[in-house]
């Protein structure tokens, strides 16, 4: 798998970090955006990769022209771009519908579905020429159960995952695919923080979601387009 790419969004969160190992031993060119100068920082000494294998780019993946520029950048320095893993995303809770001010709920839609759309949008020009292609999104158990609290994270997340298979059904006369990656509550120090009080211990950690990931985003997994695929641990 030489000179193959991968544009992974929201890269230096933990599911990102858990991801890039994957990546790099198939011999991927990886772009990824980032927010934190500091979180781009550690992840550059991390992986060690010099910048013919790693384009490390700030971006706000919820403004289509920032996308749409790191995407056509991408596919010019490494020569296209074959896999895209949408990682960008978040969560807010604890207001019931009723309770929901604008300004969460357009966070949420802008985060999680807002996001999503504009980096699959601006990827798949560059895709469509490739030997092959993978899309990939992040979905969530949440926007399956309803859990009440969080209207707005769940709605955004349920749109996510209408969205891919729609995609996933354009995409059948083409050599590339879309799945939505669906997880409980992934063990991060974001969702420890966010949750003080909850028990973890079972929670998914983002190594055993990526190596999920990893299968999803290579070209074994051609057989799986329009997928829901649950990662929800032992929650």
């Amino acid at each position: 798998m030489q000179d193959n790419v991968a544009v992974v969004t929201g890269g230096t969160g933990g599911l990102g970090r858990a991801l890039l190992p994957y990546l790099i031993r198939r011999n991927f060119k990886i772009a990824v955006t980032y927010l934190i100068p500091e979180e781009a920082r550690k992840l550059e000494d991390a992986v060690g990769l010099d910048e013919d294998q790693l384009m490390l780019r700030r971006c706000d993946c919820t403004d289509a022209e920032a996308v749409e520029s790191v995407m056509k950048e991408a596919a010019e320095t490494f020569g296209g771009i074959n896999v895209v893993a949408a990682l960008v995303g978040g969560w807010a809770g604890g207001r019931d519908l009723a309770e929901t001010d604008t300004v969460r709920f357009d966070r949420m839609i802008d985060l999680n579905l807002r996001s999503t759309f504009y980096t699959l949008r601006a990827a798949l020009p560059h895709m469509r020429d490739a030997d092959w292609g993978r899309l990939i999104a992040i979905g969530s158990r949440a926007a399956i159960e309803n859990p009440t609290g969080q209207a707005a994270f769940n709605a955004s997340k349920a749109a996510v995952m209408s969205m891919i298979q729609s995609l996933a059904t354009e995409l059948d006369d083409t050599n590339l695919t879309a799945n939505v990656l669906v997880p409980s509550v992934i063990d991060t120090q974001a969702t420890r923080a966010a949750l003080p009080y909850a028990d973890y211990m079972h929670w998914p950690k983002p190594s055993e979601i990526a190596a999920v990931l990893d299968f999803l985003l290579s070209p074994a997994s051609a057989v799986i387009n329009g997928a829901t695929i649950p990662v929800y641990g032992k929650v």
